[in-house]
């Protein structure tokens, strides 16, 4: 039960610190942090969460993460199931503590709020097929970064900081194709409130995450072994 509240905490805390800079402080008039300071966002909430949690739960937040690291060899399977319900859990509290925040200001709108999206909902209009490779691609190199940083006999105390860099680097790779998902936690969070169009492409932001976090623990697992202690 503390492995999963850390977890519910931890994806809590990613959505409503790395989409609650996408909704409130992104394109504010003049003083907005724009791509950059999202990205930098969703980067410094895992790097602060892996020093809090990390010796708790292992601080996936994010059931790609637990996949990966499950066909990686580096998660009980029978974890599995409970890991990915706190995380969603979380990803929706930390949603609904955004919207009750944004919600307070006048004229209020609810828009895209930071979900994630392909076609006309891109920020740049890619395809379904762009969004489809580079969500693939984005996750398969968070979880290779991951498995690597974390892995017995990487440098220790620094995986946090490799895994918080590697997650910033992605959103400023891809938040113009489909505002960055790679995690399918963080997805549902946004697509629940939005609704309509968000939750119709749902499907793509859990099934491509998943097939890159796949082949990133099976790769892995080939490149060095490790199994769970």
């Amino acid at each position: 039960m503390k492995k999963l509240i850390a977890e519910f905490i931890g994806t809590l805390w990613l959505v409503l610190g790395g989409c609650g800079s996408a909704v409130l402080a992104a394109g504010f008039p003049e003083l907005g942090i724009g791509f950059v300071g999202v990205s930098l966002a969703f980067g410094l909430t895992v790097l602060t969460m892996v020093y809090a949690i990390g010796h708790i739960s292992g601080c996936h937040l994010n059931p790609a993460v637990s996949i990966g690291l499950w066909i990686g060899g580096r998660f009980e399977g029978k974890e599995l199931f409970s890991y990915i319900l706190a995380q969603v859990l979380g990803g929706i509290a930390g949603a609904g503590i955004l919207f009750l925040i944004a919600s307070g200001k006048p004229g209020f709108e609810l828009g895209g709020f930071a979900a994630n999206g392909y076609g006309e909902h891109s920020p740049g209009g890619y395809s379904m097929i762009s969004a489809l490779i580079s969500e693939v691609v984005m996750t398969f190199m968070f979880l290779f970064v991951i498995l690597g940083a974390t892995h017995s006999k990487a440098p220790k105390y620094l995986a946090g900081l490799a895994i918080g860099l590697c997650l910033t680097l992605i959103h400023l790779i891809s938040i113009p194709v489909t505002n960055t998902s790679v995690n399918p936690a963080r997805s549902t969070s946004q697509a629940l409130f939005v609704g309509d169009w968000a939750l119709s492409q749902l499907w793509l932001f859990w099934l491509a995450p998943i097939i890159g976090a796949m082949i990133a623990g099976l790769l892995y697992k080939y490149l060095s072994p490790e199994k769970v202690k």
